[in-house]
């Protein structure tokens, strides 16, 4: 499975789980984000513009360019957008319609792309972005002279383009690097983050703040049935106020059981009337959330939860087992992350928050570019206080090593089991001319502790499960070390 983060520009990052991307070795998370070449006609720049990479929403991004359509031919979903033609509904002389990523227009013609030039701006990106997470087989002197190789080539068809970029990408030795034909690139906007079939963007205010957009809908889901359109503006859901909220708080807000109602208060575009739109949630995300009480002795007890994976439910089902162990009187507790191979990003590191104080460090990001140079912090209190048991194995991975790890470093839980399995890489997908793309290992997730997770895992602190008073008592020294 493969974390990937679509950006548009003006637009904020999404994270998804997708396994097919990574064909080899198994199939466990890596992180990807989807970026955007320069609308410009010149390949010979990447816009590295990122909006809220870590703190916007989910993990998963798809970037367009010129001159591309974002109307995309799925089986069962359609991302819209406004085409050069196309005219704002109830626009006036004094309001404006967000803009669009560019996709050009009637009075300017993009020349043709070559094949030659779908080569050279793969090749681009790779030289702009590429982190060598270990493989030490990328250098820069070593990767122009294979661009001066390669464009000494004569390119006579797109199938021979792809497959010099398919060799080109291998050449690296990192499997998560890869070449991604139209189709494969076009399946990877099969996403549904609040069961009523919209996808949603942050966009800027004139106030400085953020805006929560419809990027897109399923065709004939419920919100494309009940009148929400592409384009909208959320502002209320259930009487909640959207304003202030990221894409992923908003879309948690739209979450809820299969088949009741949720009322989404929309603006119609940025000139259109406001509507209060009742919409039937179809919920596909199952939850990934099993939790129960377990009496230790006469006078505690501990709350058992087991977390499958990280998916559009578990933050919100996670809260709500916790509180519920807590009222029943649970004085310990076990996060169960074992198998678990990750999924959303973003929801990773908000669990991980639950259980830290405000202002310790979740995960750092490392890269070449500035832009994956991240310290993610927790921003609240923690839900519980009570001394943590996680439970792991050699298959927790990705946004489940994120957890360990953060709970582990910051003295909040020990974990108990075998080493984890050690996928720590971010990935952007970067859309090229010809809608074909490329996942490109640009970042990797380091430990609060600076240790670093891809390939190497996280160690337990016991193999078999302690008794709780050796529990408290690593907490303990744990934190005694911290503060010396």
């Amino acid at each position: 499975m493969t974390n990937v983060i679509f950006f548009f520009k003006s637009f904020s990052s999404l994270h998804f789980q997708f396994p097919s991307l990574v064909p080899k070795p198994p199939p466990f998370l890596s992180f990807l984000s989807l970026q955007k070449k320069s609308s410009s006609n010149s390949l010979n720049s990447v816009d590295k513009t990122l909006i809220g990479a870590l703190s916007g929403v989910l993990s998963f991004g798809l970037l367009f360019h010129s001159p591309l359509s974002v109307a995309l031919d799925y089986s069962s979903v359609e991302i819209f957008s406004l085409s050069a033609d196309s005219s704002p509904s109830d626009s006036s002389a004094s309001c404006v319609e967000d803009e669009l990523p560019d996709f050009g227009n009637a009075e300017t013609v993009s020349p043709p792309v070559t094949n030659e030039d779908i080569v050279q701006e793969a090749w681009e990106i790779v030289n702009d972005s590429f982190l060598d997470a270990g493989h030490h087989r990328w250098s820069p002197e070593a990767w122009k002279q294979r661009q001066e190789d390669i464009m000494n080539m004569s390119i006579q068809t797109r199938s021979k383009a792809h497959n010099i970029i398919r060799r080109m990408l291998a050449s690296l030795g990192d499997p998560y690097t890869r070449f991604l034909p139209p189709a494969e690139f076009s399946k990877m906007a099969r996403y549904d983050m609040t069961g009523i079939g919209i996808n949603l963007r942050e966009v800027p205010d004139d106030s400085g703040g953020m805006k929560i957009k419809v990027l897109g809908l399923l065709l004939d889901g419920p919100a494309h049935l009940a009148g929400i359109r592409q384009g909208d503006e959320v502002l209320a859901v259930n009487g909640v106020d959207a304003r202030g909220k990221s894409a992923f708080e908003v879309s948690s807000l739209l979450q809820g059981p299969n088949e009741t109602q949720v009322t989404v208060k929309v603006k119609h575009g940025n000139c259109g009337p406001e509507e209060s739109i009742q919409v039937q949630r179809q919920v596909l995300v199952r939850s990934p959330v099993f939790y129960r009480l377990e009496q230790i002795d006469a006078a505690s007890s501990v709350g058992y939860v087991r977390l499958k994976e990280f998916n559009a439910l578990a933050k919100k089902d996670l809260v709500t087992a916790m509180k519920r162990l807590e009222a029943m009187g649970a004085s310990y507790f076990i996060l169960d992350l074992r198998d678990n191979l990750g999924g959303l990003v973003q929801a990773g590191i908000e669990i991980a928050k639950l259980f830290l104080n405000e202002g310790s460090t979740v995960i750092y990001t490392v890269g070449r570019d500035p832009q994956y140079q991240k310290t993610v912090v927790a921003d609240t209190g923690p839900l519980v206080t009570a001394p943590v048991v996680v439970l792991v194995n050699k298959k927790t991975a990705s946004a489940s090593e994120i957890v360990a790890s953060s709970l582990h470093d910051n003295c909040r839980a020990v974990l108990v089991g075998e080493r984890t399995y050690g996928k720590g890489l971010i990935q952007s997908v970067f859309e090229l001319h010809d809608r074909s793309g490329v996942a490109v290992t640009v970042g990797k997730y380091v430990t609060p502790n600076h240790k670093d997770i891809n390939g190497n895992g996280i160690e337990p602190d016991f193999q078999n499960f302690p008794a709780w008073t050796d529990v408290t008592e690593r907490l303990s020294q744990c934190i005694i070390l911290h503060q010396g």
